[in-house]
């Protein structure tokens, strides 16, 4: 056979090992990466059984279950699988009872056509049945969970997919937190998650675009649009970066995300990441589009603008006066804890003549003795902060939030006793935490965290100059980030002004009648006019009658 043949030319023994007598160290031996030949499935059963076998090797968990078709012996069969990836009731009753009553009646007709049709048509009850006639995507959908019978005098095979994964079960998703909406977000299965947003929008042009990647795993990746609304342009090139991929294996869609994203140089987060499928729904009615990764919970929403990720999708479930001020302490919170700890820095160090005349004599009084520099203590403190923060995260839920909350009470207080940090800094570091809870992309909160160290360092040195020049090259990196063609910190820059009516507030759900111009222009208008609520016309009095 041409696949043996290939393989002792190698110097590679069927167990995908060196053969016997090869030298291992070598480096001209060639090592088996699982890419196999296009071999085609052959008229003999018990060939394509052993070529199976030479490439998935001898496993206790694959089953090579052999049957017999009809009452004569020289039609027979084998039905090969994974054991725990297939539903055992379904292939017990629906695939091995069926061919066994088959045989048992003896009705199989002559001819190997009639016996392939019998198969199809009489016997498989299977709602999900097709053929192969490559060994290679036979080894394929053996090791993604489906069924596959070879006949004896049949160059083709069926595969069968009764899959059944063990999955976990739906639950609010403990990153994306809400008060009120939904309470059922992604888990590790694919099906699952391409499910639940179907069941959300319900429309005979939503697009699931699937293709395996990673040349070891073969990870199920789904492309999610909206055809009609999502960009053409943005499809394709969605498509085309993730076809270009070439791994061994992904694991989690965070390998996509470093592997499709447009600056990678860059800390700030380029696409979105969630749990939640309404989230996924919203934005792919939006124009953008979403991927799904087999075994990962989290769906990868692009292109992405930074004021995206400061927004919450529990916006749109309140009203909108409630969700505009939410809004508000968000971007308030978003410059605390980012400008904060190098604001004191820079003004106790470099400005004092800003700082009133009775605060800055207590402050002075506070800071008698102290060993360090207002630098030292607040790099050292945030340090500390992060720390703890970290440690909380890490540690079992049951006690990470006791440990962080009383390691911090017991350390600021600690310190200023000892007379080694100021009790002022001790609430500066915290509001900037606290601050810095509010934005509700952690990935982002991740990004200004690690931005805050060189402003404090730059305040320390340059006073507010430096905290200036960290905030104008704070603002060109951004300028210039690109998510898939759309500018970062779009509808800002460039100015959108209709876009704007759900950045910085949320205006109500039937002024926001137009999609976003940046992705939404192939089907601009999501809303019908004049939706604008209000009394019934001609009545004065709530369309009572009067008596």
């Amino acid at each position: 056979m041409k696949w043996f043949q290939w393989l002792a030319k190698k110097g590679i023994s069927p167990n995908n090992s060196p053969a016997e007598g090869a030298n291992a160290n070598t480096a001209n031996v060639p090592v088996y990466t699982g890419a196999l030949p296009d071999t085609p499935v052959s008229l003999h059963l018990d060939e394509n059984i052993q070529q199976l076998k030479s490439i998935l090797g001898e496993q206790v968990d694959i089953i090579y279950r052999r049957i017999r078709l009809g009452p004569s012996p020289n039609n027979p069969a084998c039905i090969v699988y994974i054991e725990g990836l297939v539903d055992t009731p379904v292939l017990n009753e629906d695939i091995i009872k069926s061919l066994m009553l088959f045989t048992k009646q003896g009705d199989l007709k002559a001819g190997k056509s009639s016996i392939r049709d019998d198969i199809l048509n009489s016997v498989l009850t299977a709602s999900n049945v097709c053929e192969s006639c490559n060994i290679k995507q036979l080894v394929a959908s053996v090791l993604s969970g489906e069924v596959i019978l070879l006949v004896e005098g049949l160059n083709a095979a069926f595969l069968i997919d009764i899959k059944a994964h063990a999955e976990r079960a739906i639950s609010e998703p403990p990153s994306e937190v809400l008060v009120r909406g939904p309470r059922e977000g992604f888990n590790e299965t694919l099906k699952t998650n391409m499910t639940m947003i179907r069941r959300r929008i319900k429309h005979p042009r939503l697009r699931f675009s699937t293709m395996p990647i990673g040349r070891i795993t073969a990870t199920d990746v789904a492309l999610v649009y909206i055809e009609g609304i999502a960009a053409p342009d943005l499809v394709n090139e969605v498509k085309q970066r993730l076809q270009r991929i070439d791994i061994d294996g992904v694991l989690e869609s965070g390998y996509l995300e470093e592997l499709i994203e447009d600056h990678p140089f860059s800390p700030f987060p380029q696409m979105h990441h969630t749990e939640r499928p309404d989230r996924v729904a919203g934005s792919l009615l939006e124009g953008q589009v979403a991927i799904l990764c087999d075994g990962s919970p989290f769906a990868l929403i692009m292109p992405a603008q930074l004021a995206s990720f400061i927004n919450s999708p529990e916006d749109h479930y309140e009203r909108y006066i409630l969700s505009t001020a939410l809004r508000h302490v968000r971007w308030i919170s978003f410059g605390i804890s980012l400008f904060l700890p190098s604001l004191y820095i820079a003004i106790t160090t470099f400005h004092q003549e800003m700082i009133p005349t009775r605060l800055l004599v207590s402050i002075s009084a506070y800071r008698q003795g102290l060993p360090f520099s207002t630098l030292i203590e607040a790099l050292m403190m945030e340090f500390i902060f992060e720390v703890l923060r970290e440690a909380g995260v890490r540690l079992p839920r049951a006690i990470g939030q006791a440990v962080s909350i009383a390691g911090a009470l017991v350390i600021g207080q600690s310190a200023v006793t000892a007379g080694i940090v100021s009790p002022l800094m001790v609430i500066v570091v915290a509001a900037t935490g606290i601050a810095s809870f509010t934005i509700p992309s952690y990935s982002l909160g991740i990004t200004i965290r690690l931005f805050r160290f060189p402003l404090m360092l730059l305040a320390g040195a340059f006073g507010l100059f430096g905290v200036s020049i960290g905030f104008i090259l704070l603002v060109i990196h951004t300028v210039n980030l690109r998510s898939f063609s759309v500018p970062y910190l779009s509808p800002l820059a460039p100015l959108q002004t209709k876009d704007l009516k759900d950045i910085l507030v949320r205006a109500p759900q039937w002024k926001m009648n137009m999609r976003p111009r940046e992705y939404g222009q192939l089907n601009p208008t999501r809303m019908a006019p004049g939706l604008k609520p209000g009394p019934q016309q001609g009545s004065n009095n709530g369309g009572r009658k009067q008596t």
